[in-house]
């Protein structure tokens, strides 16, 4: 793990990682959580696990551009007009990451109990090798990450702060699955916006 000012690049058998803390600044992240979680138009999802439908435990919703949809767990989701903050958010990431971000997956986890489980980002109409670019704001949540076949392979478990920014490159989506725990701690809100490219 190699740390160059606020860049932390982790390094790992098949992944390619590397995290930003501070892309947003505090005061910004204030401003992005008030607004967004008032004006996104939030909805719980129901997707079948083990042939029995559940809620997901998160708030959600999939911004990008016209026409695109996007397919996980049984769930097909149709792109929602960009809210002008996050293509605000999306142009500046593209400075960072130069990768053709077309859409984006924004999750409210409210508290301790909502979650995300292990899963990979490898729909196929993700392409091969998806740039996953992955923006926290608010609570810091733990993140964890695990080999997908070798599990002698250590876990990586890194704290995604405020206005942090996570880039999954390469073949991370391959090789390691990643979730967001549950915690029994004290949580205020949290926003995670995952930008990706879905291919025609």
């Amino acid at each position: 793990m190699h740390e160059e000012e606020n860049t932390q690049i982790i390094q790992a058998p098949g992944a390619d990682l590397v995290v930003v803390r501070g892309f947003v600044d505090t005061q910004q992240s204030k401003q992005l959580i008030r607004c967004l979680s008032l004006e996104i138009d939030w909805r719980q999802d129901r997707i079948r696990l083990f042939g029995r439908e559940h809620a997901i435990p998160r708030l959600q919703q999939f911004q990008g551009e016209p026409g695109l949809h996007y397919r996980y767990s049984g769930l097909l989701l149709e792109a929602r007009p960009w809210h002008p903050l996050i293509e605000q958010l999306r142009r500046r990431i593209t400075a960072v990451e130069p990768a053709p971000f077309n859409c984006a997956l924004l999750n409210l986890y409210r508290d301790g109990e909502d979650s995300m489980g292990w899963h990979s980002d490898d729909e196929p109409e993700l392409g091969l090798d998806p740039v996953i670019a992955s923006l926290s704001l608010g609570q810091p949540r733990r993140f964890v990450l695990r080999h997908r076949t070798d599990r002698q392979q250590p876990k990586i478990e890194l704290l995604l702060d405020d206005g942090s920014l996570l880039l999954m490159r390469g073949s991370t989506q391959h090789h390691w699955q990643h979730a967001l725990p549950r915690t029994r701690r004290h949580c205020t809100p949290r926003l995670n916006l995952t930008f990706r490219c879905i291919i025609d």
